[in-house]
């Protein structure tokens, strides 16, 4: 074997090194800049520690700073277990469990010492006082090789009970790693690590907030102190995330939404919304437009039973993969006790649905469909249950009854780029009209549990590939990207990640390329052959669901929404009580031509009125007083911001109507 290895490095050249040399001894050997910019090393796409020698002809790439995604995973890893350690050293007798990074930061599990309550948010300060000793003392991070059989012994005897359990259920024929701090700290990891604590950026982490969480997300475990924090590569990004946190807080649509009178959501139904009467405005504007859009588009509307047999659960194959999240309830309940009710083993179950694709291949299936009938596309503003867990419940976000803007097109395989390329093209037009929002496009891959031939999904997933193509989409302008096992058992899927007016992403919009469903719920048509074929089924959503997109639009504009959908379009406000039978009489010419609209004949100051109606985020306000009385006048005020302008009432109503047409009707 060749003492000597060849690291191919991004510009293409190639370096001859001795085998085992380290990504830091070729960062040292480019210059002391680099050295001291490396992070870690990526080897063969693989990323590793600084240190790690490598033994093999590989390519070697130098991740820094300016490899953000990377180098975000690496110190948020690493603030993670500074955390750990320094919690450690401020309380002794605390036991640690797991840390891990997460999209904007990293958090750690604490058992607290004995005798001690669990952790609280007046504890944050001292320990990123100690985090930020630690980064000062600049010590090494080391990685060494153990056995379960060590790392068992070494857990037991420093009394880290959730680690020795933990360690006891890995491989015992494998090597498994731990980090050193210094010489006086570790913990079991994979990696990888920064060299030393001395990489990361005292002034770029804050520690948020503490919870509870169960020891291995089982309630029948002990509870745990859950430290959060948020962690970035200098203090310019970590104030860019504050203030967006600052603002995400004033934007929350569950606050908006008892503001703005707008829903509210309360125990007795617990994941289900109560639509006030000005929130409900928003839901049937969005709606109305929505089905207009669709009608254009070529889709018939159906409407699908909420309750359905267990048995055409089990036959689409929901019942097996998704029965934990679905409502059931017996059919029959022939006797009846003094302990209430009693269930025989003949009774039959019935699931209120989750969602509306088995319906949908229902009617597909009524009556002789031929390959002309293709692309048939079937919509459904569908209600459905999801027995979500308690604590995944947020606001609009993540509820049990939602409304999905649900649709199936049944098509040929000749059809199913064309009718993609039609999707992507129509989700572009809605998301545009809705928000002005940009999005990013992800290619959902099959998922290791899942139905179908490993020569379907091939088809499916290509299939997807060729549509996305087709339309050119299939780049970094559009944020493409492949994601591997994150399809629906069922069908690979294209997932659809908008970006909201502070950064924020939400993944809303899907379209999936399903065989599997037809075949387990015999869907055929007639070809041009005379023979029986599978219609590919296209399970498709733009909104996703109407209680969470609202609640996104929320956000978005901060309550405050274009004038199409506001909840309150106009208020008539008087100057004085004089005024009061002509705002009366603008209000009816506001009301005759469709606009919702309100009055304030409250005898207060207009200042009042005017901040009072624009903290509620209605869109304009008319003034009048005694002189618009007499000239038929009125002061228009934009609420949002904006001079106020003195009209004919004919000319504002005018004005206010255009403003107020939906998009697609302009």
């Amino acid at each position: 074997m060749s003492d000597l290895i060849a690291l191919t490095l991004p510009d293409g050249s190639v370096r001859n090194v001795a085998r085992g040399t380290t990504g830091a001894d070729v960062a040292a050997s480019i210059g002391p800049g680099l050295l001291k910019a490396a992070l870690a090393a990526k080897v063969d796409g693989e990323i590793v520690d600084l240190s790690r020698p490598i033994d093999h002809d590989a390519t070697l790439a130098l991740v820094t700073a300016k490899d953000e995604a990377d180098a975000l995973e690496l110190v948020r890893h690493d603030f993670a277990h500074l955390l750990a350690e320094a919690v450690q050293r401020l309380f002794p007798g605390t036991q640690i469990t797991f840390g891990p990074s997460t999209d904007d930061g990293f958090y750690y599990d604490f058992a607290p010492p004995a005798g001690r309550g669990p952790f609280t948010d007046e504890d944050l300060p001292a320990i990123e006082a100690e985090m930020r000793g630690l980064i000062a003392a600049n010590k090494p991070i080391t990685r060494q090789v153990w056995s379960r059989e060590q790392l068992i012994s070494r857990w037991q005897q420093q009394g880290e009970t959730f680690k020795a359990e933990w360690a006891a259920e890995l491989p015992g024929n494998e090597d498994l790693t731990v980090y050193w701090s210094g010489e006086d700290w570790l913990d079991m990891c994979r990696g990888p690590h920064l060299p030393s604590t001395g990489k990361l950026d005292p002034a770029a982490f804050k520690l948020t907030r503490v919870s509870g969480a169960y020891w291995r997300g089982d309630q029948a475990n002990a509870m745990l102190s859950r430290i959060y924090g948020t962690g970035w590569l200098n203090k310019k990004q970590l104030d860019a995330h504050m203030l967006r946190l600052e603002e995400a807080a004033k934007r929350d649509h569950r606050k908006l939404g008892r503001e703005m009178d707008l829903f509210h959501l309360q125990e007795e139904a617990h994941g289900s919304v109560f639509w006030h009467p000005r929130g409900f405005v928003i839901y049937r504007a969005l709606e109305a437009y929505m089905r207009r859009r669709l009608d254009a588009a070529g889709y018939r509307e159906v409407k699908t039973p909420q309750i359905m047999d267990a048995r055409q659960w089990e036959q689409s194959g929901h019942w097996g993969k998704y029965r934990e999240n679905m409502f059931v309830i017996p059919d029959e309940v022939p006797n009846v006790d003094d302990d209430g009710p009693v269930i025989s083993d003949k009774a039959q179950w019935m699931a209120l649905k989750p969602m509306n694709c088995p319906a949908h291949v229902l009617i597909f299936r009524q009556g002789i469909k031929s390959y002309r009938d293709l692309p048939l596309r079937l919509a459904e503003m569908g209600c459905c249950h999801r027995n979500e867990p308690h604590g995944a419940l947020h606001g609009l976000m993540r509820v049990r009854q939602f409304t999905q803007d649900d649709a199936h097109i049944f098509c040929r395989e000749d059809q199913i780029v064309g009718e993609i390329a039609k999707f992507c093209d129509l989700l572009d037009l809605v998301y545009k009209d809705l928000g002005g929002f940009s999005y990013s496009i992800k290619l959902a891959l099959r998922p290791e549990k899942r139905f179908g031939t490993d020569a379907m999904w091939d088809w499916s997933e290509q299939s997807m590939r060729d549509a996305v193509a087709a339309t050119g989409r299939d780049n970094a302008d559009w944020g493409w990207e492949e994601l591997p096992g994150e399809g629906a058992f069922y069908a690979p899927k294209l997932e659809f990640h908008l970006t909201d007016a502070i950064g924020r992403t939400w993944q809303v919009g899907t379209i999936q390329t399903d065989t599997v469903l037809p075949e387990r719920l015999d869907a055929s048509y007639v070809a041009e052959d005379g023979a029986r074929h599978r219609p590919v089924m296209l399970h498709r959503a733009i909104l996703g669901s109407y209680e969470r997109f609202i609640g996104i639009l929320i956000e978005h504009f901060a309550g405050r929404f274009p004038m199409w959908l506001s909840p309150v379009q106009a208020v008539v406000a008087t100057i004085v009580s004089d005024a009061d039978d002509y705002a009366g009489t603008v209000l009816a010419a506001l009301q005759k031509a469709g606009l919702r609209s309100e009055i304030d004949l409250r005898n207060e100051k207009i200042n009042l009125k005017v901040r009072e109606h624009s903290l509620a985020k209605a869109s304009y306000m008319l003034v009048v007083g005694r002189r618009e009385a007499e000239e038929g006048t009125v002061a228009l005020r934009n609420l949002a911001g904006g001079e106020q302008k003195v009209m004919r009432l004919a000319d504002a109503v005018a004005l206010l109507v255009a403003e107020a047409t939906p998009p697609d009707l302009v």
